[in-house]
């Protein structure tokens, strides 16, 4: 018999789904624990000979088929948060209820001052899935989407729980978020709004209307941060408002549509009256708030419309407009499951509040809130 040296958590988690069985079920079929079958699945625990052989009798394989060395298992079916470029192309790969999901890694989405670990390897393209390798097994993962640069400091809490989670971020404005989480796509979905929120539909809302409705009954909301919002500036501008930046011929940078920067800066253009063609810029599209910033300091731009945390980081001047909530929404299809019960155990966590209240313009005082 081969020996077992590295689990292949995938090879096993892919046959006890293709058998439509749940980890519970396997477990009582092999004789061996749910937190045995857990643990070999997320590659934190080798099995041992005892457990090895219940699991491969159970789903009617050799122990060599599901735990021998080899390629780390046949591409999985999965649905792409966004386009992916073609064949090779990295993603990061998280499961989202019986769902494979596929994170690109291009661009902004690839680096954090340094490449991340990738999840797979795109294979091949369908009309609404991709075929993946995985780069080793697949880690329980909470994905999240939403334009808040704070949100990858869910990554530590997530890693510290017992067991651990891991954590993919997928940074997009607030209509975007909402569109994946009512595509079964995300666990949480970020969403701004002003404070207090205006009618659905309103430039000042932030939220993509018809993206909340389509998202089923039941969702709920959770609190995360509040800041201000507001113009940007480049250091030393005259700038007072936006109609200073349209009168000195100043150049935007905006973000993409169903952000809520973009609907603030409509709001604002509308009371002033400017028509886009005013504005030099308009139609250029940041990926996130520190995009924003860095744009302007690099000199691309003179002005935009970012939050108050990320005028501060880059040290630019800041025009406030709206205070802004920042909310987390999650589906009510996946509230039960380990990622979201994780998600909502570390939102309170000390550090975390901690890390939140230590970023200047950040207000964690409703971190974790949950509707009563």
């Amino acid at each position: 018999m081969a020996e077992i040296s590295q689990p292949d958590g995938t090879r096993l988690r892919l046959a006890r789904q293709a058998r439509g069985l749940s980890q519970q079920q396997l477990a009582g079929v092999a004789g061996v624990t749910r937190q045995a079958v857990s643990a070999v699945e997320s590659g934190h625990s080798d099995p041992s000979l005892r457990v090895a052989l219940g699991l491969a009798r159970a789903l009617g394989m050799t122990v060599e088929e599901l735990f021998g060395p080899g390629d780390p298992g046949d591409p999985v079916l999965a649905r792409p948060v966004a386009a992916v470029s073609g064949p090779g192309s990295r993603v990061a790969l998280a499961t989202v209820g019986d769902t494979f999901v596929a994170l690109p890694q291009h661009a902004d989405t690839a680096a954090r001052l340094g490449f991340g670990p990738a999840g797979g390897l795109m294979v091949s393209q369908g009309e609404s899935q991709i075929a993946v390798r995985p780069i080793g097994p697949p880690r329980p993962t909470v994905v999240v989407a939403g334009c808040d640069p704070a949100l990858p400091l869910l990554e530590t809490p997530l890693a510290l729980l017992d067991p651990p989670l891991a954590f993919a971020w997928w940074p997009c404005g607030s209509g975007e978020a909402l569109r994946l989480a009512a595509a079964g796509l995300v666990h949480a979905a970020g969403v701004h709004r002003a404070e207090p929120p205006g009618p659905p539909g309103d430039p000042g809302d932030g939220t993509d209307a018809r993206a909340m409705a389509s998202i089923p009954g039941g969702s709920e909301v959770v609190g995360f941060a509040s800041w201000r919002e507001g113009l940007v500036v480049r250091r030393g501008a005259q700038v007072r408002g936006l109609d200073d930046v349209a009168r000195q011929g100043l150049r935007l940078v905006n973000r993409e549509p169903g952000a809520q920067a973009r609907a603030l800066l409509d709001r604002e253009r509308l009371r002033l009256r400017l028509d886009p063609a005013e504005l030099p810029g308009y139609d250029s599209r940041a990926a996130g708030h520190l995009q924003v910033a860095a744009a302007i300091v690099g000199g691309l731009a003179d002005a935009g419309v970012s939050s108050e945390p990320a005028a501060l980081a880059y040290g630019l001047d800041f025009i406030p407009l709206a205070a802004e909530r920042f909310d987390l929404v999650l589906p009510a299809k996946h509230a039960a499951s380990r990622e979201v019960q994780g998600l909502l155990k570390v939102l309170t966590s000390p550090w975390l509040l901690a890390q939140l209240a230590s970023l200047p313009g950040y207000d964690a005082a409703r971190c974790g809130e949950r509707p009563s």
